[in-house]
């Protein structure tokens, strides 16, 4: 019966290295940080202590054949823990927000590692060729889309009494992306240089929404 058991679990593992190595492969040939290695260990890692979770928790049961232990008390921490690992694959560089893909990524290979940790075969398996369907077969129009969004220089002259705020807040309304600002003070006015990340028609919406306001003097685009 042990040695059963231990097939059973090698093989859990096996299938959990080669589904994590599979979606790690694709993220390794796109160049992320959390490649094929990194991809597998996860698997592996949260396929193991699901079946320890499952197995430690039916070392004895009660008279009416309930487990002593909690089933789920081990892979449990698993959500939590995965977390840590999402969160330093997120980087903030000049205002802008990277690697939630990545970090993406990690969370769900966790998840298929718990599914074959728990038997959950069909699910662990099904799961990882959506993952893949995912990150390979949407790239080209996620690059189609992104082609589409451009940086533009932006100066905005504005009275005295005139708050960056409300000026931001139309920026973000329009579905725009703040890249960059700097302010110079002038006798009668100030002037904001701004790097603005969005398509044609969000900037063209919000130099018209700015031009309306009374306390812009003047917006120029380069």
């Amino acid at each position: 019966m042990g040695e059963t058991l231990r097939v059973t679990l090698l093989l859990k593992l096996l299938l959990a290295t080669l589904l994590g190595g599979a979606i790690g492969f694709e993220r390794e040939v796109a160049g992320k940080p959390a490649g094929l290695r990194t991809n597998i260990l996860i698997c592996v890692g949260a396929a193991l202590f699901t079946h320890l979770s499952i197995n430690i928790a039916q070392i004895g049961f009660t008279p009416d054949g309930r487990p002593y232990g909690d089933t789920t008390r081990i892979a449990a921490q698993i959500v939590s823990g995965i977390g840590f690992l999402g969160a330093g694959a997120i980087l903030h560089a000049h205002g802008a927000v990277v690697g939630l893909t990545t970090a993406a990524t990690i969370w769900v290979v966790a998840a298929v590692g718990a599914a074959i940790g728990s038997g959950a075969y069909i699910e662990g398996v099904g799961t990882s060729v959506l993952i893949i369907l995912v990150l390979v077969g949407l790239r080209p129009v996620e690059r189609r889309l992104l082609r589409r969004r451009r940086k533009v220089n932006a100066t905005v002259r504005v009275r005295r009494e005139a708050r960056f705020d409300n000026i931001e807040d139309v920026i973000r309304g329009c579905g725009l992306h703040l890249f960059s600002k700097r302010t110079y003070e002038h006798e009668s006015d100030r002037a904001f240089e701004l790097e603005l990340i969005g398509t044609s028609n969000q900037v063209d919406a919000v130099i018209e929404e700015l031009r309306r306001r009374q306390d812009i003097i003047s917006v120029s685009v380069d």
